[in-house]
């Protein structure tokens, strides 16, 4: 039988390493964080900083660094199928997957600059990412359009001798305080071929002339470096183009892509913290003469999550499983992403609710989890926008094949 899901013994060694750097490193490290917390922003800024510095070199001395890039990066060389194991353990702690330099949005970039970048790009802008000297940001949604569609995009790129001079404006941007770079997504293209080629990424050097930060949007879960900026006449030289000139969407597309089955593997571990947290309180809890795991109410609450964190792993190993096996791999993500998204948002509420007002309070955290559950539901292409793209994908399996076979998932049964 060519189906195992089993990962190879070096794998599981990996996950091992990273679930026990994760309980024994992270997790105490932030604890001590929140009970010396002073309540000045500023010195409990740099304590965080701090303890990231510390944190990432113990994670550089235990060979758990960069686990997505290759070798000759300084990375670990771990294909999309380990990388979904050693997400699911890195993202049981919120710092996890930023101590080991595998975090949004820096992860997705270094995939991009490593297939699109030339060798210069490489090593002026990849470079310092690996070694984990600089942050970066990427710069495409706008308020103005939707999000969604990036042939809307209405930033503007003109081309004024040797450099191109861009205009527009973005939110959003993950990152974007503290980058050293962006890679800038504008329309270069009046009258492409295709709309899908209207659009140029660029690589623009942090701070700029013409580049603003505005603020940072708040979210119903507080502010997360995600700005808003003003670009007004930024020059950025010709040879900043990353890739070729109208290939953004195509880059853009492409970076998305793996990127967003990323976001599901660590979503992935926030689903498997509630539901352990979830059965935990149920075992714990007496209330009306039994435990409250004696009582089928919180039993089908606790069946329900436990059905879709099992369909949520097997989703997310088998696009990773396609992506990894050069096989197309759309549909797949679009339904993992979908999917995932939505059960992170449903198991979290149901262990809120079975914590009942302990789960709705700050005391643990449950409550931080939810407010930064919704969001997964439209980052990286709205709910609706993957059921189109899957209806879409559906009826022309069913057209061209006479069966839609092919685009669930294309599987031997």
């Amino acid at each position: 039988m060519a189906i195992d899901y089993t990962f190879a013994p070096e794998i599981e060694a990996v996950r091992d390493r990273v679930r026990e750097f994760v309980d024994t490193e992270i997790k105490p490290a932030e604890e001590d964080l929140r009970k010396d917390s002073t309540g000045d922003e500023r010195a409990d800024r740099r304590a965080l900083i701090a303890m990231i510095a510390m944190l990432r070199g113990r994670a550089r001395e235990a060979g758990l660094w960069l686990p997505h890039m290759p070798e000759e990066w300084g990375g670990m060389g771990l294909g999309p199928t380990a990388m979904a194991a050693v997400s699911a353990e890195a993202a049981k702690s919120s710092l996890g997957p930023f101590i080991m330099n595998c975090q949004a949005p820096d992860e997705g970039n270094q995939h991009t600059l490593l297939h699109w970048a030339t060798d210069e790009q490489k090593e002026k802008y990849l470079r310092p990412l690996c070694e984990g000297t600089a942050r970066s940001c990427f710069a495409m949604t706008e308020p103005e359009v939707a999000g969604s569609d990036p042939t809307l995009i209405q930033t503007r790129a003109v081309l004024d001798g040797d450099e191109w001079v861009i205009n527009g404006h973005k939110w959003f941007i993950s990152g974007a305080r503290r980058a050293s770079f962006a890679i800038l997504i504008a329309r270069t293209e009046d009258a492409p071929d295709i709309p899908q080629a209207a659009n140029t990424a660029f690589l623009v050097d942090l701070p700029s002339e013409g580049w603003e930060i505005v603020r940072d949007v708040e979210t119903m879960s507080g502010s997360h470096n995600h700005c808003e900026i003003r670009i007004t006449d930024l020059r950025v030289p010709a040879g900043n183009i990353l890739g070729g000139r109208g290939q953004g969407h195509l880059l853009g597309q492409a970076r998305l892509g793996p990127a967003r089955l990323a976001h599901c593997m660590r979503w992935i571990a926030q689903c498997e913290t509630a539901l352990d947290m979830m059965v935990e309180r149920a075992l714990s809890r007496y209330a009306h003469g039994s435990m409250l795991a004696d009582k089928q109410g919180i039993q089908w609450l606790i069946a329900d999550s436990t059905m879709e964190l099992y369909q949520s792993k097997l989703m997310v190993l088998h696009a990773a499983y396609r992506i990894e096996q050069g096989l197309p791999f759309k549909t797949e993500v679009s339904m993992a992403k979908h999917f995932v998204a939505n059960s992170l948002w449903r198991i979290v509420d149901r262990a809120v609710q079975v914590h009942g007002a302990l789960g709705y309070s700050t005391d643990t955290p449950l409550a931080g989890m939810l407010q930064q559950a919704r969001w997964s539901r439209f980052a990286d292409g709205a709910d609706e926008v993957h059921q189109w793209t899957i209806a879409r994908n559906a009826i022309a399996a069913f057209q061209e094949d006479g069966t839609t076979r092919r685009a669930t998932g294309d599987l031997p049964l």
